[in-house]
């Protein structure tokens, strides 16, 4: 199946010209919302799109004056506005722009700044210890320091601002006429991993506004909708969704953490989120466990089977019928994406189910990174949906099942690793960039993930077993909030391995359903409920020994689990 353009896009070749075409079309649009807590009240700004392009320049002017043009600025700090303006800023004046994950550890965000060779570190004032410290040792390039927000002994965002402002009524354009090399690294972005063996993988700004087209192509996102930016901005499937919905005149607002989600989303009347399957999972329960506290879990049930059967018929009573559901997500909430690792397909069915069109996307960071999707004509439960309309995917070297390494070819597929030539050499092969994952694709054209080659367990007998899969379905059980099944070797025969469990239990849904079990107790009710997943499997997907735990897995900042870490914690 060829995929085609659902909706009106114009395709550019980097962000400037996107930014200036956006302005263009929704000046006075509000491109950000503000939010501003003291002791007494709550005040919000909005920040139109003509004003957020008079701040880019701003700043970017007085980045200029300071000697920053063609220089590398790294960027470290929670998701809020500043980030944002920094990110553009770095973008339109062909800065390169190094976005940090701001949980990071000191050393490994010393050796990220050094790698990069970053001249500057625009941070949150929640990562001052972090400066500190990396000022005091004085071993990167960097040489300066800007602060999101106004603190002693450190220049601040505003201030620059407000200097590059007069810089530009003196005549100062340098910046605003900067032309931009869409084709050479623009953005550098490290891969989770410790220090010595993260990639940081170079993007280009073609790179981008390619995905951004492809998006914009076959997604209905709207000048009149509001998103949320709960996906961390370090992460290449956060800020190019932010580019994306800039392009499309969104509203943008910033969640005041996981904890108050259903909160922001009544609060700003969100209309779309883009999120992690965990992220989206988690709501989903909080909107079952309150309909199941009512007693009426039977009755939603009925109804979304009435409402799934009436859609066929194309009549649609989903968001009056569960008005009650969806206003306690803020009433407004239409369109959800998931991207970053696996959905399950039972949590989309039933958001979309209840009128939240819910689809997911699959790609890398270094296909920047949308590489595949679901949109509302062409969802397959299961499956990561069909090739971007600018983007050829084929299957390597495939199994008798059709399963193979994903290699895919495009102009969003990155320029390289930095400084990495031997590694960049093993992905990129005559224009086809290697995934590492494994899937297939099946006659309709709908790609299917399977899992990690890396992470593929292969047992004695040459049977294959994908983690994920497994993972997926123990997930669903409700005494377990998350879990990673891996290999045990047997310690009598270290070729034999024993597929193997690690169980995070739901603390909250034990203690309500099962208030006088010990811990073995709980790990005896979930063993037997593990034992008749395994009957609905072949038996060389049997799940052979559970650990248990109520300590969260070890994750990156997008939610996966960093399995190499776990297994160091587990004794083989």
């Amino acid at each position: 199946m060829i995929r085609k353009k659902l909706y009106e896009a114009t395709e550019f070749d980097n962000i400037k010209e996107i930014m200036y075409n956006t302005v263009k079309k929704y000046k006075n649009n509000i491109a950000f919302t503000l939010k501003y807590k003291n002791k007494e009240d709550v005040i919000y700004e909005d920040i139109s799109y003509e004003r957020l392009l008079e701040e880019i320049n701003c700043l970017g002017t007085k980045l200029y004056d300071l000697g920053y043009n063609n220089k590398t600025i790294a960027i470290i700090g929670k998701n809020r506005y500043e980030w944002v303006l920094s990110h553009l800023t770095n973008l339109l004046g062909g800065i390169v722009s190094v976005p940090l994950d701001k949980d990071m550890q000191l050393d490994e965000l010393e050796g990220c700044l050094k790698r990069s060779k970053a001249d500057m570190v625009i941070f949150d004032e929640k990562q001052i210890e972090k400066v500190e410290e990396i000022k005091k040792r004085n071993s990167t390039n960097l040489k300066e320091f800007v602060c999101m927000s106004k603190i002693d002994n450190y220049l601040n965002i505003n201030t620059l601002k407000e200097e590059g402002k007069k810089l530009i009524e003196e005549g100062k354009k340098d910046y605003i006429e900067a032309k931009i090399d869409s084709y050479k690294m623009s953005i550098l972005l490290f891969t989770s991993g410790t220090t010595s063996k993260s990639k940081a993988v170079m993007l280009s700004q073609k790179n981008i506004a390619s995905n951004v087209y492809a998006l914009q192509s076959v997604e209905d996102i709207r000048p009149t909708d509001t998103n949320i930016a709960f996906l961390p901005l370090h992460h290449v499937f956060g800020s190019t969704c932010i580019i994306w919905t800039l392009a499309s005149g969104l509203r943008h607002v910033f969640p005041d953490g996981l904890r108050y989600i259903k909160q922001n989303l009544n609060e700003y009347k969100v209309t779309v989120f883009v999120g992690v399957p965990l992220l989206i999972e988690s709501i989903y329960k909080a909107i079952m466990k309150e309909v199941e506290k009512q007693g009426k879990k039977k009755i939603i049930s009925i109804a979304m089977k009435v409402s799934n059967f009436l859609l066929k018929l194309h009549i649609d009573i989903r968001r009056k019928l569960f008005k009650q559901i969806l206003d306690a997500l803020g009433g407004q909430l239409r369109f959800v994406v998931s991207g970053g690792a696996p959905a399950d397909p039972k949590i989309s069915k039933a958001f979309t189910s209840l009128g939240v069109r819910t689809l997911q996307g699959y790609g890398l960071t270094e296909t920047a990174p949308v590489i595949a999707g679901e949109d509302e004509k062409h969802i397959k439960y299961g499956t990561v949906g069909l090739p971007m309309i600018n983007d050829m995917i084929e299957i390597d070297n495939p199994d008798k099942k059709g399963v193979g390494e994903i290699k895919v070819k495009g102009p969003n597929i990155m320029l390289g690793y930095y400084e990495m030539p031997e590694e960049t050499k093993k992905v990129l092969k005559n224009g086809w960039f290697y995934t590492g994952d494994l899937g297939y694709i099946d006659k309709k054209g709908y790609l299917t993930i399977v899992g990690r080659n890396k992470d593929m367990i292969v047992l004695k007998n040459g049977k294959k077993v994908f983690p994920e899969e497994i993972e997926l379905i123990i997930n669903r059980l409700e005494e377990v909030e998350e879990c990673m099944v891996f290999g045990m070797p047997d310690k009598k025969d270290r070729n034999n391995i024993k597929l193997s469990i690690k169980v995070v239990y739901n603390k909250e849904f034990v203690n309500e359903k099962y208030p006088d079990a010990d811990e073995k107790e709980v790990e005896k009710i979930i063993w037997e409920k593990i034992k008749k997943i395994n009957k609905t499997l072949p038996t060389y997907k049997y799940i052979k020994q559970l650990i248990l735990t109520d300590k969260e897995l070890i994750k990156t900042t997008t939610k996966k689990i960093k399995r190499n870490e776990e297994m160091k914690n587990i004794k083989i």
